[in-house]
């Protein structure tokens, strides 16, 4: 089997399927729901999304609704810039001129080996292009309308009370944590 390596790693792969869940949600979405609910590393998640929030694609709530939710309209938010955001600005190739390195050079290749842009330099540089193009011009948008088209319209609405139900727990968890919090002080065994 041939092994090829990726451009983009799996934390691309872990953040668009995530804000896809974002288009449909009205509500904030923790880091952890959006990893659980697609059986990926929660922390992973919770270090990815900083990221999402600093490039300006999803902003951070705090308390017990708090989670992200998309910064703008998803029709506004290319891959690209989801892609920018966690990758960082990758070349898709380096060119290393070894054109002029040929052993028949003797260490001094002629002119017209090392002339003007590498040609090989050059396809790679018009394939990123044509890449990163159809990166922007393909929406948050686009991508959750495809799930929509493609997925049973009872999955959405599983989807949608998973992410209800999540919020209810939480909200419910919390509250517990906090009457918890509360015997310790009042009996004088909890102290923060």
């Amino acid at each position: 089997m041939i092994r090829v390596m990726a451009l983009y790693g799996a934390s691309t792969e872990y953040v668009l399927h995530s804000l896809i869940w974002l288009v449909e949600n009205t509500d904030p979405v923790s880091s952890l729901d959006l990893a659980e609910l697609q059986d990926i590393p929660g922390a992973f998640m919770a270090k990815l999304m900083p990221k999402l929030e600093k490039a300006g694609i999803v902003i951070a709530s705090d308390g017990l609704r708090g989670g992200y939710s998309l910064a703008r309209p998803a029709h506004e938010i290319s891959i690209l810039s989801v892609v920018d955001a966690i990758e960082g600005r990758k070349n898709l190739f380096n060119c290393q001129e070894i054109r002029g390195r040929c052993a028949l050079f003797s260490d001094a290749p002629p002119r017209w080996a090392t002339q003007g842009v590498c040609g090989i330099h050059a396809a790679m540089l018009r394939a990123e292009q044509a890449m990163r193009h159809e990166l922007a011009q393909t929406t948050l948008a686009d991508q959750a309308g495809l799930v929509r088209d493609k997925a049973p319209p009872q999955f959405i609405d599983e989807a949608q009370s998973w992410f209800e139900q999540r919020l209810k727990t939480r909200r419910v968890g919390a509250v517990r944590k906090n009457k918890s919090r509360e015997k310790k002080t009042i009996s004088g065994g909890y102290h923060e």
